[in-house]
């Protein structure tokens, strides 16, 4: 063998190897996680999808009165507080505020029509006066047709919400998504439920226009969090047992307080449960839920073992 053809072959592999060596590292810790458990202590991980029903009786606590979650959450994106929103749990492409409000839309406003003098006008029609809104208090009928809006302020009164919108409010947004990675720590010999996402979604029943189920808007869970220990007095899970032991929203997801039903367990062809019970009858979808939950209990308890 030459000289020339030895220093080429031992050049080949010395490049292969620095090459071999100067892959990129794969991370380590997920950016997203509240609580990133890095990935050489996790012996077991598996991503779950599951519905969460606010107004069901078990999930009340995160539905009280005026105290919505979806309040919280709702006031936290109007006012800018939570900045970073997602068109889905993917977390990767952003939704605009605008796009956010334009999915809440329940009725599309219409302009109101220009005042006349001669007309007679029923309690809360609206009308243009001059390019100002007002909606009548009371039906204007008899002496009191010709009266002016901005000089009859017992029959008139501005309304700027005329010709505008009509938004969902917190009480439509009764379901929402949650997007958790299932990981079980072989350090610390123990399973742990690391929430990623929460996807608001306007049901079906509560008056969604479109039709079906609307996802809204997703947000990291780790963003939430930072809004619920900003508002600790309006981020309270409510127990209809004992209000002694009410808990922060925080304290609530971390210790599981909410029932949901599984929509899906990552997959290969990712197919939700109803998506492949879909030719089936109803029941079986439910039952296929069930069964998935003692799946990965059984999963959980085989764990131990290891």
């Amino acid at each position: 063998m030459t000289v020339m053809r030895r220093l080429t072959i031992f050049s080949a592999l010395t490049f292969g190897a620095a090459s071999l060596f100067a892959q990129e590292e794969i991370p380590q810790y997920n950016p997203n996680s509240l609580n990133p458990i890095p990935r050489y202590e996790q012996l077991y991980k598996v991503k779950v999808w599951r519905h969460v029903r606010l107004d069901e009786k078990q999930n009340k606590g995160f539905f009280a009165k005026s105290n919505e979650l979806t309040k919280l959450i709702l006031e936290a994106i109007n006012s800018g507080e939570l900045a970073d929103l997602y068109l889905n749990d993917s977390l990767t492409t952003k939704k605009s505020k605008e796009d956010v409000l334009k999915d809440m839309i329940l009725q599309e406003g219409e302009p109101a029509d220009a005042w006349q003098p001669t007309n007679e006008y029923y309690e809360k029609d609206p009308v243009d006066f001059n390019g100002v809104p007002y909606r009548a208090t009371k039906d204007i009928k008899g002496p009191d047709i010709g009266k002016a809006p901005d000089q009859s302020p017992d029959l008139w009164k501005q309304d700027n919400s005329v010709g505008k919108p009509v938004y969902a409010q917190a009480l439509h947004l009764a379901q929402i998504r949650i997007v958790e990675d299932m990981i079980f720590d072989k350090r610390r010999s123990r399973l742990y439920y690391d929430i990623q996402s929460i996807t608001i979604i306007f049901p079906a029943d509560k008056g969604n226009p479109r039709g079906g189920d609307l996802d809204i808007v997703t947000l990291k869970y780790k963003d939430l969090v930072q809004v619920f220990r900003n508002h600790p007095d309006d981020a309270i899970w409510f127990n209809r047992q004992n209000t002694a032991e009410n808990r922060s929203y925080e304290e609530a997801f971390l210790l599981r307080l909410f029932h949901g039903t599984i929509e899906k367990v990552e997959n290969p062809d990712n197919e939700t449960i109803q998506g492949v019970y879909s030719a089936r009858p109803y029941n079986e979808q439910v039952w296929a839920r069930d069964w998935e939950e003692m799946r990965l209990m059984e999963k959980e308890h085989n764990l131990w073992e290891y």
